[in-house]
């Protein structure tokens, strides 16, 4: 099958993490990289910076497809802005799929969505627009993750769950099963979330913002 030329968004760590998924997945050709105006001429794992965000228009009209790879910590704005700018140019963010995550035959996957190496997705779930299903995350049968949200390395994301938009569940932690998490939510590192609504870390975690 002939791959797909693609333009690569922000260029720090976690595009390199999304490099090697796209490699791995091996349907699409990574033309270059989008980053900081600083960067340009610089290479990363061999592919050039052909631009910084000032360039999107221009670059749009060699290449029809695009994925976010900024990463996310803790504010989506960045990446709510680039991917606005990407859709009002009438261009396409696909979703990516490492061949070694295990995707279940029956979930929903929506676009600018990538699914990193040893990720599980499993039956009934929907995940939404432009998130990080990052390393060995694990997302459980009937879950509803929303937009922009960052699933962290070795979450443990059980059944029944519901996250809202704008989320960020970080590395190693764990949540019950059948809970609401609201939007704008970030758990901590190692918490084991059994409620809803703010930030919370901790064994069990203990929410310390809202």
């Amino acid at each position: 099958m002939e791959m797909l030329d693609i333009i690569l968004i922000g260029g720090g760590g976690h595009c390199k993490s999304c490099i090697d998924v796209i490699e791995q997945e091996n349907k699409y050709n990574i033309i270059g990289v989008v980053d900081l105006l600083e960067n340009g001429g610089k290479e990363i794992l061999g592919y050039p910076i052909i631009g910084s965000d000032q360039d999107l228009d221009n670059l749009s009209t060699s290449c029809d497809f695009f994925l976010l790879t900024l990463g996310q910590i803790k504010s989506t704005a960045v990446r709510i802005k680039l991917y606005n700018k990407i859709k009002s140019l009438n261009k396409i963010f696909p979703f990516i799929i490492s061949p070694l995550a295990y995707v279940s035959k029956h979930p929903t996957i929506n676009e600018g969505t990538i699914v990193m190496h040893g990720a599980i997705i499993n039956a009934d779930s929907s995940i939404g627009d432009n998130c990080i299903i990052n390393t060995n995350a694990i997302n459980e049968h009937d879950n509803h993750i929303g937009d922009y949200c960052h699933i962290s390395t070795l979450t443990i994301v059980n059944g029944g769950v519901s996250i809202g938009d704008f989320c960020t569940i970080g590395s190693n932690s764990s949540i019950i099963n059948n809970i609401n998490i609201t939007s704008n939510v970030i758990i901590g590192i190692g918490a084991v979330v059994i409620n809803k609504d703010g930030i919370y870390v901790g064994i069990p975690a203990k929410r310390i913002l809202s």
